[in-house]
Order: C-alpha cells, then structure tokens, then sequence
C-alpha cells in the first residue's frame, strides 16, 4: 500500500533532462488549464497546501515534481489551452511535452484529467492520440462531476466513449469537494505502477 500522504514537493523543472537518475516510476497529471488538477493532487495526497492552487488558469509553467512514499512521483505538467495563452506559451508548452515523452523511462501512467462539464477538444484528441500510437498507459479522469446531474454523467461519458472508442471503466469521475472517487483513483495508480 502507498501512503498518499506521505507526499513531498521535490523540486521543478524545465526539462526531464534535469531530473536526478533514479528508478523511480513516475505518474504524470496533465489536462487543460483550469481543469482542477492542482485540486484534486492536494486531495489525493491530503494535503490542501502541497500543489499552489490559483484562480488564474495558466498558473503552472515547469513540471513539478512530487515524491510520493518513497514509492514514486507524482509529475505536475503546465495546463494546455488556456485561451489567453500567447503563440510563445502554447509552442513552449509543447516543446515541454515532447522533451518529457522522449526523455523520460520511468513513466507508469498518464492521468489525464478532464473538466467533466466540457467536450473533448482538438488538443484533448491530439494528446489521447498520441498516448494511444506509443502504448502509453492512461487513465481519464473527470474533474468537477459534483457540478452534474445523471443525464449529464451519463452524456459526457457516451461522448468520450464513443469519440475515443475506449472502455467506460477507464473513465473516473472525480470531486474534490465530496472525495469522490479518489481511493477509486489511487487504486487505478497503484496498479499500473505494479505493471
């Protein structure tokens, strides 16, 4: 078992490149900006302080890194598509992106996290995309589903199904408002760091 709370702030970067070798895995949270991601790490790991959570979308440029129980870590990418974002912040974003794919060995799984309120968009495709043509494990994770009703689960869950052709069980619906799902989702971590 890992213990989530058990979680410390290492250090951020710029680049994979500059991280120390070591060995351990590494579960990378990555969605558009102000999908609640600096939320729902400070929720899984108990801790409301650990990750800088902003009113302003576009608020985390470096990936951050998090040592998680000695077990592994936890890699905070910047949020994607932020509509205010210039031409330099969206290229920079995703040389960034392209830097950690190629440089990293030690990625068990993407958590990516979707605002449970949006459709899917071009830069959620690309990137589900891109996960799919290199084999890289990913879980999606849906934020703020406090804020839906059944119908309303049960459309954005259809559309995601259908525009992704992927399973319904490798959805999660998550709140951090009521803890929902959230041991659902550590569980789902805990495995594929097992694979």
């Amino acid at each position: 078992m890992i213990n989530f709370k058990n979680t410390r702030f290492i250090k951020s970067l710029p680049s994979i490149k500059l991280k120390e070798d070591d060995k351990l895995k590494e579960v990378l949270f990555v969605g558009r900006s102000n999908v609640g991601k600096s939320s729902l790490l400070n929720c899984l790991c108990d801790n409301k302080n650990l990750a800088f959570v902003s009113s302003k979308p576009g608020h985390t440029k470096l990936l951050n890194f998090y040592n998680v129980d000695q077990k592994f870590y936890l890699v905070d990418a910047p949020g994607y598509g932020y509509s205010k974002s210039n031409i330099s912040e969206i290229n920079l974003f995703s040389e960034m992106m392209e830097d950690y794919f190629s440089n990293t060995f030690n990625l068990a799984l993407v958590v990516f996290l979707l605002d449970s309120r949006r459709k899917l968009n071009e830069d959620d495709l690309q990137l589900i995309n891109f996960f799919k043509e290199e084999n890289i494990n990913f879980v999606i994770v849906l934020t703020k589903a406090d804020k839906l009703n059944q119908s309303q689960r049960y459309q954005i869950t259809h559309h995601i199904k259908d525009t992704l052709n992927i399973n319904i069980d490798d959805m999660i619906f998550t709140s951090t408002l009521k803890k929902e799902n959230i041991d659902k989702l550590k569980k789902s971590i805990e495995y594929y760091l097992k694979k």
